[in-house]
């Protein structure tokens, strides 16, 4: 069937006319210059009296462009490292610091869940993890750290509502940026510390809680150590990263992804050279929180490949707390020897039970001052 022309009415001829004659097209053209807009992308456009309402086509913009002219400008501010010189040591030995699934921003109220959990909680503990992890590894002969990063350091993927990167609610303590600040400077304390004890390689794992904001949050951090030469980077939004030391082969992924018993085929399949070079064979995995559950497996050696999940420090919010998600709160590190693999497990577990000062009044854990009072500062 035939559908007949729509006909112009005077009174819009006239409008058309009288825009014609106003030399619209010509400020159609200004506004689109001011904006940085090409004509060819306008898909269309609304006149409102003097102005326009301009509808732009989705020009296929990447993250990583977003986040370049951000990262180029806090460059400008990275402080000059001077350069460590190292002496060779016998036997080495590689510390892997990972601190999983932070949640910073995660609010849990102790008379809802049992536990209480918040922006500067998530961070002391963390600070107090790394600590009592590097004070176990004091006794190892380190040449290399590896420091993971991201795996759900942030609680939240938004900011203008508290939700995940697909969009679920969560309990959120505060405004988003002041979690991305208090985990970027928590980052920047670690990475200090670890610098005097060996050279830093840093990983960064995408997550399913915070992807966007977590790779900003590892770009931040790359872009402020970019200028000392003891600390590399693998900081792309890569799902599985791999890196080797020694007769070590490592990976590390959040664990959203891949199903646990397909990470040692991709392993070889992805890595096939340093598959090859390597005897020993380890899969850092995420993203569950546990150890143990009737769900899901701990861990398992498979032919040739070690997997396991790691803990969280993080406390239970209302909505795991009413399921019963319960498990024990940690941060974990382990040791690799050079040649021999996987050496010792080094694991910081977190004091669930509130600290309470004389005067009542919580206390929370000061990355430098250790235990202090909020109200009277004890």
């Amino acid at each position: 069937m035939k559908v007949p022309r729509i006909r112009l009415s005077e009174n819009e001829h006239a409008l058309i006319k009288q825009l014609r004659t106003k030399g619209v097209a010509s400020e159609l053209v200004n506004q689109c210059d001011e904006a940085g807009l090409s004509l060819s992308n306008i898909s269309h456009f609304w006149y409102k009296s003097e102005k326009f309402s301009i509808f732009s086509k989705n020009t296929g913009l990447q993250l990583e462009d977003i986040f370049e002219p951000i990262i180029k400008d806090v460059q400008k501010y990275s402080p000059k490292i001077q350069k460590i010189k190292r002496t060779k040591i016998k036997n080495p030995h590689c510390l892997i610091l990972d601190p999983s699934d932070i949640h910073v921003g995660k609010l849990a109220v102790n008379q809802e869940s049992g536990e209480s959990y918040d922006v500067r909680k998530a961070v002391s503990i963390v600070d107090a993890g790394i600590d009592a992890l590097l004070q176990k590894a004091s006794g190892f002969p380190l040449d290399k750290i590896i420091f993971v990063i991201g795996n759900d350091c942030l609680h939240i993927d938004s900011a203008s509502a508290n939700v995940t990167t697909g969009g679920t609610n969560q309990d959120m303590d505060g405004r988003w940026h002041d979690a991305f600040i208090a985990a970027k400077d928590m980052y920047v304390r670690a990475i200090e510390k670890l610098l005097p004890i060996a050279d830093v390689e840093i990983i960064f794992c995408p997550s399913n809680h915070d992807f966007m904001s977590g790779f900003m949050l590892a770009q931040t951090v790359k872009a402020y150590f970019r200028k000392s030469k003891n600390v590399s980077f693998d900081v792309s939004i890569a799902h599985r990263k791999y890196t080797a030391y020694g007769k070590n082969l490592l990976s590390f992924s959040h664990g959203d992804g891949a199903k646990l018993a397909d990470t040692p085929l991709l392993m070889a399949t992805e890595r096939p050279g340093m598959w090859s070079e390597s005897v020993h064979r380890y899969i850092y995995l995420h993203h569950i929180h546990h150890k143990q559950t009737a769900k899901f497996m701990a861990g398992q050696d498979f032919i040739g490949v070690t997997a396991e999940y790691l803990r969280s420090p993080s406390a239970s919010d209302a909505w795991h707390a009413k399921k019963g998600y319960r498990s024990p709160k940690a941060v974990e590190a382990f040791i690799h020897s050079y040649d021999n693999g996987q050496v010792a497990r080094l694991t910081h577990y977190v004091d669930t039970e509130q600290k309470v000062c004389k005067c009542g009044c919580n206390l929370y854990h000061h990355h430098t001052l250790g235990w202090r009072c909020e109200r009277c500062e004890g």
